[in-house]
C-alpha cells in the first residue's frame, strides 16, 4: 500500500470514529419522543410481509427475542415459531387505534383481522422501540368475533400526557400476578394481561395527570 492510499485509509478511520463518537455523545441529549405514525407504518409492513413471505415467518421476523403470544396459553413466540411452517394462506390484519407512552418507548396497537375461510377477528400487540429506533412486538392476543369490527376512516391513535411525569409511586402495581406486563421507560403506558379459564383479559393504562384504564379487555380462546 502506498503512503498516500495509506493516509487516506487512517483519515477515513479517523473521521468514522468521530462520527460515531459524535452520535453517542449527543445522542443522550435527544429527548425521546411518542411517533404513533411510526408504529402504524409498522404494523401496515408486519401485514404486508405476512401477505409475501409467509404467515408464521412475518411473526418471527418482527417478534422480540423475549415476546409473548398466546396460542392460546402463553408461549415464548420465537420457540414456538421455530422451525414451524407457514400457513398456505396467512391470516390478514388493519390496525384501527394506536396507544402509546409519552416517550414512544411503548405503543399497543389494536385492530381487525381475517382469517382464511372467512372468520373475523380482532387482534392486540404490544410494540417495543429497540435501540436503533425501530419497533418489534413483545406481546400479541387475538380471538374469533361473531361480526367484523367496523373499519375506521383513519387509524386513530392516542398518546400520553407529556406535560408532567408519572411520579415513580404510580409506576406498575398489580395485586394480581398477571401472565405478562409491560411499562414504557417513562411509565406513561402500561399493560396487564391476565389468563383465566376460556381466555385472557387486557388492561391498558395511559396517563393523563392520572392513569386512563381501558379493559379489562377479554380475548376468549
Amino acid at each position: 500500500m502506498s503512503w498516500r492510499l495509506a493516509f487516506a485509509a487512517l483519515a477515513a478511520l479517523s473521521l468514522s470514529a468521530c462520527a460515531g463518537g459524535s452520535q453517542e455523545r449527543y445522542g443522550r441529549f435527544i429527548k425521546p419522543v411518542a411517533n404513533p405514525g411510526k408504529v402504524v407504518a409498522t404494523e401496515l409492513a408486519f401485514a404486508r410481509t405476512a401477505q409475501d413471505d409467509g404467515q408464521w415467518t412475518a411473526f418471527a421476523d418482527y417478534a422480540a427475542d423475549d415476546a409473548t403470544m398466546f396460542v392460546p396459553e402463553a408461549v415464548n413466540a420465537q420457540q414456538w415459531l421455530k422451525g414451524r411452517a407457514d400457513p398456505a394462506r396467512a391470516v390478514a390484519w388493519q390496525p384501527h387505534q394506536i396507544w402509546s407512552s409519552c416517550d414512544g418507548s411503548l405503543a399497543v396497537s389494536q385492530g381487525a383481522a381475517q382469517w382464511p375461510g372467512g372468520r373475523n377477528g380482532e387482534f392486540l400487540t404490544v410494540w417495543r422501540r429497540q435501540r436503533d429506533g425501530s419497533y418489534l412486538w413483545e406481546a400479541d392476543i387475538g380471538q374469533d368475533l361473531d361480526a367484523p369490527l367496523t373499519a375506521p376512516d383513519f387509524v386513530s391513535t392516542k398518546v400520553a400526557n407529556c406535560a408532567e411525569p408519572v411520579p415513580a409511586g404510580q409506576r406498575m402495581a398489580s395485586s394480581e400476578r398477571p401472565a405478562v406486563k409491560g411499562q414504557s421507560d417513562d411509565g406513561s403506558l402500561q399493560y396487564l394481561i391476565h389468563t383465566m379459564d376460556g381466555g385472557s383479559t387486557v388492561t391498558l393504562l395511559l396517563w393523563n395527570g392520572e392513569f386512563e384504564v381501558t379493559g379489562p379487555k377479554v380475548f376468549t380462546d
